[in-house]
């Protein structure tokens, strides 16, 4: 559009410049330049290409065309305006660390739960733009729908789901739930808007400094009681060892008293006698009187 208004320049300069006897001569030529600017500008704007993964939305004086140029060279009216809509999958990070989010300011949400507790949370959102609905965007919201849609609903449907929630729950047990919660909410006002929510990521979940306190305590205690339940089972077992042990001996001792005789033992003796006796290494004499003797061992 621009070539053709340096055109349509260049050729009224050269009606003004052929008065001038000066520069008469080079009216025609200044003439011949504008017009065939004229014609390269009709040409480029008579051809667009949409890239791969991008859509064309027409408008015409303010107007926008119902159908949609897909990618690849098109031939359009050359007063036509195409707007490029980008249909690949885009997220959009709402986060407290300046180095994820996608603005530069801590932008994590921040809710109040059923408690009253003020929890915040890290989000990212996956979408992608419904291709047959990119007229509609632009008729009704503009290019820059994610500043006008994507971002106030996602943060306006996760404060009013919150609230059904308490602060240890969202934190643990309910995260899924809260998730899942949100996500269908989500999905059918962006589906209404033209567009697509393909994943909903809930990245982080920060409790009050309070609560996380009161949560470490009590871990720490149930860690405690743990320990000391297996110390006490592990002196249970000990005592029960011990018991075992000594109803062992005992049992032992009753069974040497009472089924041991005097020629039983005698008889032990000798046998261990007779293999002293037999040790080519030592001699045993037996001297003494009684049932217990003395035993010399003189080596060799």
């Amino acid at each position: 559009m621009g070539l053709i208004l340096l055109g349509v320049i260049a050729i009224i300069a050269s009606f003004i410049i052929k008065s001038n006897f000066q520069y008469r001569r080079y009216a025609g030529v200044l003439r011949g330049i504008g017009g065939l600017m004229i014609i390269i500008g009709i040409l480029a704007s008579t051809i667009v290409q949409i890239e791969a993964g991008e859509v064309g939305v027409k408008k015409l004086f303010g107007k926008v065309q119902p159908n949609v140029l897909g990618s690849g060279l098109h031939m359009i009216n050359p007063l036509m305006e195409v707007i490029h809509l980008d249909i690949k999958t885009q997220n959009y990070t709402m986060s407290g660390a300046h180095d994820e989010s996608a603005v530069t300011a801590d932008d994590a949400i921040r809710v109040l739960t059923a408690d009253g507790l003020e929890v915040t949370i890290d989000l990212t959102v996956l979408f992608r733009l419904n291709s047959s609905d990119a007229p509609k965007i632009i008729r009704e919201t503009g290019a820059n729908y994610v500043d006008k849609i994507v971002r106030p609903v996602t943060r306006t449907k996760i404060r009013d789901n919150a609230v059904y929630y308490e602060a240890v729950s969202l934190y643990s047990t309910k995260r899924d739930e809260f998730q899942d919660r949100i996500f269908k909410t989500i999905e059918i006002n962006f589906k209404e808007r033209g567009l697509f929510l393909e994943q909903l990521l809930v990245r982080n979940i920060t409790l009050p400094q309070s609560v996380k306190s009161t949560i470490e305590g009590k871990i720490n205690a149930e860690q405690e009681a743990q320990k000391m339940q297996y110390v006490l089972q592990k002196e249970e077992q000990e005592a029960e060892r011990k018991r075992v042990e000594a109803q062992g001996i005992a049992d032992y001792q009753r069974i040497i008293n009472t089924g041991l005789t005097d020629k039983q033992l005698q008889y032990e003796q000798i046998k261990a006698n007779l293999k002293l006796a037999e040790s080519q290494n030592a001699k045993v004499i037996i001297m003494g009187r009684g049932n217990t003797p003395v035993i010399l061992d003189a080596k060799n």
